[in-house]
């Protein structure tokens, strides 16, 4: 979102939407809201998906202002660990349920990352594909083959 945000790309409305407080912090995006202030206290959702969900769930409200009035919704996440997997789904499908043309697009982990996360993202990707229209899963390993030697990974 940051990129984005620093790229100028004009006529769009950001959001970020986290449940680390720290992040939010850190995000150039006009707009942000915390979710699952009550479950994560604002320390994130510590890599677990369910924890994600629940977060998502307990901020509907505060989500459905965030989409008010929207024709689009693009939702980016990384998939695998436990904010993005587990939210990005309740979003899509609120989204969705109010007519609003929804696109994800995520990242899916390195294969260095571990099979628990892995299957984390998987799963989250198949939930988040059953409520959008459309969905682009970018694998972070095809970075790799694309960005020059000696790029640092942020900038990949």
């Amino acid at each position: 979102v940051n990129r984005m945000i620093s790229s100028g790309l004009q006529g769009v409305e950001f959001w970020a939407v986290n449940t680390d407080s720290q992040a939010l912090v850190n995000s150039l995006a006009p707009n942000k809201c915390q979710i699952g202030e009550q479950v994560t206290r604002g320390l994130g959702a510590g890599g677990n998906p369910e924890l994600g969900e629940i977060a998502a769930t307990e901020s509907r409200q505060e989500l459905e202002r965030a989409v008010l009035g929207a024709d689009l919704v693009f939702i980016t996440a990384g998939m695998g660990g436990g904010t993005g997997s587990g939210s990005a789904p309740v979003v899509a499908k609120m989204s969705r349920e109010k007519g609003i043309l929804t696109v994800g697009v995520v990242t899916y982990p390195f294969s260095f990352e571990g099979r628990r996360r892995i299957q984390q993202a998987t799963e989250a990707i198949e939930a988040l594909r059953a409520n959008v229209d459309t969905l682009i899963v970018i694998p972070n390993d095809r970075l790799l083959d694309v960005v020059e030697e000696g790029t640092a990974l942020q900038e990949a």
